[in-house]
């Protein structure tokens, strides 16, 4: 016969676990997707959370009234969600990055329902998008997030938290900074080549004025561009290791502006 006793005290506790972890899955890049079942979001949250909860050692929550123990949730779900964003804000570098390369190309006006956000998503970017899903998932990142997450408990304890606001800006502002550098390095072969086929066209231009070069040139971007971006293929993986090492930095620095 199986007996199971807890307190209200352990309910609460556990609730506030649940709260962090739910946020984190909400907005934690591959946890997050949007053709995940909700069902299955909330029921691998609950059953994290019971992991966790038997497995962290239990510190006392004081508050004196139902407005202090909301508080203490609203402190919880921030902690989940900031961890979760700092590694979302990382793979938004995939749409900037598609976004710029169909503009070069010449295909930006292309549109497609991106079906993990259900936004609208350039060809290029939807591309890179599931390209770095596959490799978050090959590489086994979604394993340190998850781990991420549970350390998270160790250093920032439940009511632990202390959200300093000089650090988490200066976190997102450094980001911002390398945010331009993951783009471009994604899309350097695609930029350079564009580059070079404008310069072409424009001594093409000058040399046989009775060519129409934007009809010409359209086409030579088109089949170029979509040439080497299937060509560039194999740089990929280092691109998202670079991207991966960003996504463990801003991870950290949050998890650091929180303790």
């Amino acid at each position: 016969m199986i007996d199971i006793t807890f307190t209200y005290a352990d309910l609460e506790y556990y609730l506030l676990i649940l709260v962090r972890i739910t946020c984190f899955v909400y907005v934690a890049p591959f946890f997050s997707l949007n053709g995940v079942p909700r069902r299955v979001k909330v029921g691998f949250s609950i059953f994290m959370a019971y992991l966790i909860y038997t497995a962290v050692d239990q510190n006392e929550v004081v508050y004196n009234s139902l407005l202090g123990y909301s508080i203490i949730v609203m402190k919880e779900a921030l902690t989940g969600f900031l961890i979760g964003w700092g590694a979302q804000l990382c793979t938004t570098v995939t749409s900037f990055a598609g976004s710029i390369a169909d503009m070069e190309i010449g295909i930006s006006m292309v549109s497609l329902m991106d079906p993990t956000t259900r936004q609208q998503a350039t060809f290029t970017g939807v591309f890179y998008q599931y390209i770095f899903t596959l490799f978050m998932i090959v590489s086994g990142m979604y394993q340190y997030l998850l781990s991420a997450l549970v350390d998270s408990f160790t250093l920032i304890p439940i009511n632990g938290a202390i959200f300093k606001a000089e650090s988490l800006t200066a976190s997102v502002v450094m980001f911002l900074g390398d945010y331009i550098t993951m783009g471009f390095r994604i899309i350097l072969p695609i930029f350079c080549a564009m580059i070079l086929l404008n310069a072409i066209l424009g001594i093409l231009a000058k040399v046989s004025p009775q060519m129409n070069m934007f009809a010409v040139g359209m086409q030579f971007k088109v089949l170029t561009g979509l040439g080497i971006l299937f060509l560039t293929v194999r740089i990929l993986p280092e691109a998202a290791d670079y991207v991966f090492v960003e996504m463990r930095r801003m991870i950290v620095s949050f998890v650091e502006g929180m303790t």
